[in-house]
């Protein structure tokens, strides 16, 4: 609930696409454009996002990455007259990523568990590991039973090879900015309309619990103001723990008999959910390998597949 639902394939401080990006991308659009049909909501926005160059060197680094096939087909050198008019000190210019996108979360998820609830397909409740029958073709909780039971508990997880990493973002308020598309300046820029605008997010190892701080907050606006040349007031600030990996790939498989996990999916969450769930489930229901680099037995050289 407190991830901003940004989309993007490029890492942009390499400027090479992201792990299995253009296999990813066209599953994710598919995925959630099909879900905004089943709950008729709107929650999928395809965008831009335009990376400023703080530095001639950037330059030079986007004009290697047009020239590399892998990385090509997702950005451009291009003009964006919403960026040319806009209060932004851009000197050394920009460049577009022009396959991105953002998820509005909340409202997917709540539509989603909604339309669950209608269907009396979905419970609230606290599951202690006690709670938790093993069958022999099975698990059981209370009065539900089913072939796998999985553990999506995020940076909760007891789990080997997580990191919880935290994060924080501010909602602020630019009347001067108008843009629609995503915006990096150091930090990312999401446009929520009505002049509100989300930056984040922040990356701490430490005290992942702690909550919003000021420093993040300076943090943030700091960047901002670095690049833009407009008042900026904040609305809200918001923290949350990203579920990472140690390197940074997912962690899927198999925990136990009927007991199966998901989890590490980072800061692309959005983007790697879709795969990583069919994935998961054709290795539990039709005996598919894992792909090496997310099985979760690779944090774990004790455990042996049952």
């Amino acid at each position: 609930m407190a991830a901003g639902g940004a989309v993007n394939p490029v890492v942009l401080r390499r400027d090479v696409p992201s792990w299995r990006a253009a296999e990813l991308m066209p599953r994710t659009r598919s995925f959630y454009s099909n879900w905004e049909q089943h709950l008729g909501i709107r929650c999928w926005h395809p965008t831009s996002l335009v990376k400023i160059f703080p530095t001639p060197n950037e330059v030079k680094q986007w004009e290697r990455a047009l020239a590399d096939p892998g990385t090509a087909p997702f950005i451009a050198s291009r003009p964006e007259p919403e960026i040319d008019e806009a209060p932004l000190h851009a000197p050394h210019g920009y460049g577009t990523v022009t396959d991105a996108a953002w998820l509005d979360l909340p409202m997917l998820l709540e539509a989603h568990r909604q339309s669950l609830f209608g269907q009396d397909e979905f419970t609230e409740i606290t599951v202690k590991e006690a709670d938790i029958q093993l069958e022999p073709d099975g698990v059981r909780i209370g009065e539900v039973q089913g072939r796998w039971v999985v553990d999506c508990t995020g940076p909760f997880a007891a789990l080997s090879g997580l990191v919880p990493v935290k994060g924080e973002t501010l909602t602020v308020r630019i009347p001067r900015l108008h843009l629609t598309q995503m915006l990096h300046v150091g930090v990312g820029l999401l446009p929520l309309g009505d002049d509100l605008y989300r930056i984040g997010a922040t990356f701490k190892w430490t005290d992942v619990w702690e909550g919003p701080t000021a420093e993040a907050r300076e943090y943030l606006l700091a960047k901002l103001r670095a690049t833009l040349d407009a008042p900026i007031e904040v609305i809200a600030q918001h923290a949350g723990v990203r579920p990472a990996a140690r390197d940074r790939r997912p962690i899927l498989g198999r925990s136990g008999p009927h007991k199966a996990v998901i989890n590490g999916l980072g800061a692309r969450g959005v983007m790697l959910a879709p795969w990583c769930a069919e994935h998961l489930l054709e290795h539990l229901f039709d005996g598919k390998e894992l792909a090496s680099e997310v099985d979760r037995a690779r944090f774990d050289q004790t455990f042996l597949a049952t």
